[in-house]
């Protein structure tokens, strides 16, 4: 294309986040031009997100300029490319709020933002929010492609789909090639020598071949050595994160004969089989970290300050390519220079053992005409039974939000595998019910009972 993109970012007070994606968006000669607009309601993060950007600039001495917004609708007026990131509510009060009240009935979660309550409740806040950027979109960028990297991901993607079905958009992770990465560490085999093929639905993707390239070009499968570094200690090797061993997927690994392209602690939610009341001998033997994510947000804010200050005083802004697809995406579609990327998208059949309606995660071609997804055919029946037990979910999430009934929240917790494996109905009816009033200042009105709204008031 001539010229040069503009890429709106929506939520750009996510500065590291963002400085990772335009970083890579700079480095490319052909995107380097281009106009990078900021939107933020916070105005100090949206200060701090420009200071960064005009620095990464400076760094690189590209062309590219940067343009800050607190209006949502100017900020994508002529975008190309919509970048979103963006926790409504925050850690305070909702994260805090989507951990504490499951706990007072026992439910303890792990990470809590793409399924079980906790993904629920993130849901039904953040959709409304995605709907109104589709609203913008259509009145004054309509061609723009959505690049949405906000969970629950899978619900989010799916309602957008079901509501503006016009919309070019995809839900992207790095999830699949982290991975990758991952298992490439614990065979210390070189990631440049692995050859993979994923796919499933967000977070619950599985790898249906990984690969090692041989000497003579061959290739030659990997599961069996994975499987045997587990059962004789050699995997997993320690990771970033000493709370988090990662041996629930490697379990899994040995029951279901695949891979998962998710992490083990959001694994352990997604299943009714690790997280059990009065079973610390499970938490304790797959090192399961309850409370994860609240400790990791404290860890980012605190990591914040400092990063913060240091960006504030620097003179150039050190620019590292990160492992997110938003640049190789944006690049293909500007150049036509073709790529392939994980995405989310509704599936139209790619996945022929899901639901036609519900958001896949499968291998993409990206080129001028856009993000194609490719066709998987079936799963291994056992990857696709479990699946659906996560899309149960995430179908009555998306169920609630589009035709406004209430009732449909209550019937997705009662759906969760890890809800229903610990909490009786009246449980479940009772702690939807706290959650909901918990949170109304940040959800739609129909999600509130009269009586419950009269007896808070």
């Amino acid at each position: 294309m001539a010229g040069h993109p503009r890429i709106t970012f929506i939520g750009a007070g996510s500065t590291v986040f963002m400085k990772n994606i335009i970083g890579d968006v700079l480095q490319r000669p052909a995107l380097a031009g281009a106009t990078i607009a900021l939107m933020d309601i916070d105005p100090q993060r949206l200060e701090e997100s420009a200071l960064v950007v005009n620095k990464l600039i400076a760094t690189l001495g590209v062309k590219a300029r940067a343009e800050t917004y607190s209006d949502q609708r100017k900020a994508l007026a002529g975008a190309d490319f919509v970048v979103v990131a963006f926790q409504i509510g925050g850690y305070e009060p909702c994260t805090v709020t989507d951990f504490e009240v499951p706990k007072k009935y026992g439910l303890r979660q792990t990470i809590a933002d793409t399924l079980g309550v906790g993904g629920i409740m993130r849901g039904l806040r953040t959709v409304p929010h995605l709907w109104m950027i589709c609203e913008d979109m259509l009145a004054v960028c309509p061609d723009a492609i959505m690049l949405q990297y906000v969970n629950p991901m899978a619900i989010n993607t799916w309602a957008i789909a079901e509501k503006y079905p016009t919309i070019r958009q995809v839900g992207l992770c790095h999830s699949v090639q982290g991975t990758a990465m991952e298992l490439a560490h614990d065979l210390d085999i070189s990631y440049e020598e692995i050859r993979y093929r994923s796919a499933g639905i967000n977070h619950m993707a599985f790898f249906l071949e990984f690969e090692h390239r041989q000497a003579d070009g061959s290739y030659r499968n990997l599961y069996p050595e994975l499987v045997r570094a587990y059962r004789e200690g050699r995997a997993p090797k320690p990771g970033w994160n000493p709370r988090c061993p990662n041996k629930v997927r490697y379990e899994m690994l040995t029951r279901l004969g695949y891979f998962v392209t998710e992490s083990s602690e959001h694994f352990a939610e997604y299943t009714p089989y690790f997280i059990k009341e009065g079973r610390e001998d499970l938490i304790e033997r797959f090192g399961i970290p309850l409370d994860e994510y609240p400790k990791r947000c404290v860890e980012q804010i605190e990591r914040w300050k400092g990063q913060a200050e240091a960006y504030r005083s620097a003179e150039t802004i050190e620019v590292t390519p990160s492992k997110e697809y938003a640049s190789s995406i944006i690049h293909s579609v500007w150049t036509g220079e073709p790529s392939v990327i994980y995405g989310n998208l509704r599936n139209n059949g790619c996945i022929s053992s899901l639901p036609d309606n519900c958001a896949v995660e499968v291998p993409c071609l990206v080129d001028r005409s856009g993000i194609q997804p490719t066709s998987v055919g079936a799963l291994p029946p056992q990857l696709a039974a479990l699946m659906r037990t996560n899309i149960n979910v995430q179908e009555l999430t998306v169920a609630a939000l589009m035709t406004e009934n209430r009732e449909h929240i209550f019937h997705a917790a009662m759906m969760d595998p890890h809800t229903a494996a610990e909490l009786d109905l009246d449980q479940i009816w009772s702690l939807v019910d706290d959650l909901l009033l918990a949170h109304r200042d940040w959800l739609p009105g129909w999600t509130q009972s009269p009586v419950r709204q009269a007896k808070a008031s």
